[in-house]
């Protein structure tokens, strides 16, 4: 039996820090959506007790370092599961880009070696599951949108902002999710976005106020460490999309588009300096 898994792309509609815990990790506040660019996880059981992933994709790890080997892992030493898994990645949202790809990855590993050997895991613990693999695993179990606070894991289900669509752009250049923490000084933050307006404006499917209320307190960091990611932010705005916001610690900027005229400007003028371009829906 093969079981199918997709595992789909995050945007940041809006990511505030709160303070830096005394655990070291930081409070956050984001409300978190997902895109229609998604991997997708083929999973096979073995006889033999082993994982093995492969993948179309030359530049990701196969071994311990990639999240969805993690997460099955987990699953198998935590419910005491002998058999062992070949899970297929077929990669299509790019690595360290902000888009939680990898984290999407380990939920739908999670969800899927659930119906593969018959766990019967409730979603709610199998989101405590995603939060020891890492902060975005437990909203990339559940999907949809959500306000998400603590560090990330704790999730409250909200409507779906109205449909649009989106433009990713990610240049040439990774970024690391802990450096940018790191060089974060939340005590300095000048202008926290308001959770409170975004949710209002998507409760009542206002378009040009979700675009208003975008707001993202890591952009302080990495506009300054990578003037690339600032040049594409101010080109998506110039061409057109109605809303344009970095998207987690970056380098991936995303644009809301409402209407499908402007798209073919925006996707051709972000081309002429970067390779990775897409046009996609919002998943409601």
């Amino acid at each position: 039996m093969k079981i199918y898994e997709k595992a789909p792309a995050k945007i940041n509609l809006l990511l505030d820090v709160i303070r830096k815990r005394e655990d070291g990790y930081h409070e956050v506040e984001m409300i978190m959506t997902m895109v229609d660019l998604a991997d997708r996880l083929e999973m096979e059981e073995l006889p033999r007790d082993t994982i093995i992933i492969s993948s179309q994709a030359g530049y990701i790890p196969l071994d311990e370092k990639n999240l969805a080997f993690q997460a099955a892992k987990l699953i198998k030493e935590r419910y005491d599961v002998r058999k062992g898994v070949y899970i297929h990645l077929d990669k299509k949202i790019p690595v360290a880009a902000g888009l939680a790809g990898g984290s999407s990855d380990a939920a739908a590993a999670l969800r899927g070696l659930n119906r593969l050997w018959g766990l019967q895991i409730p979603e709610d613990e199998l989101c405590r599951l995603g939060a020891e693999l890492g902060s975005d695993v437990p909203f990339c179990v559940t999907g949809g949108t959500a306000l998400a606070t603590g560090r990330g894991e704790k999730l409250e289900k909200i409507e779906n902002p109205p449909g649009c669509w989106v433009v990713l752009a990610k240049p040439p250049i990774n970024v690391s999710t802990a450096d940018v923490y790191g060089k974060l000084r939340a005590n300095e933050i000048g202008r926290h976005p308001s959770a409170a307006n975004m949710l209002s404006a998507i409760r009542r499917g206002d378009f040009n106020d979700i675009c208003a209320g975008l707001g993202n307190v890591l952009e302080d960091v990495t506009l300054k460490l990578y003037p690339e990611v600032l040049q594409l932010k101010e080109s998506m705005q110039r061409l057109g999309a109605d809303g344009v916001l970095m998207s987690g610690s970056g380098p991936t900027v995303f644009g809301l588009v409402s209407k499908e005229a402007k798209l073919a400007r925006i996707y051709n003028g972000l081309r002429g300096f970067c390779k990775e371009v897409y046009v996609v829906r919002m998943l409601t």
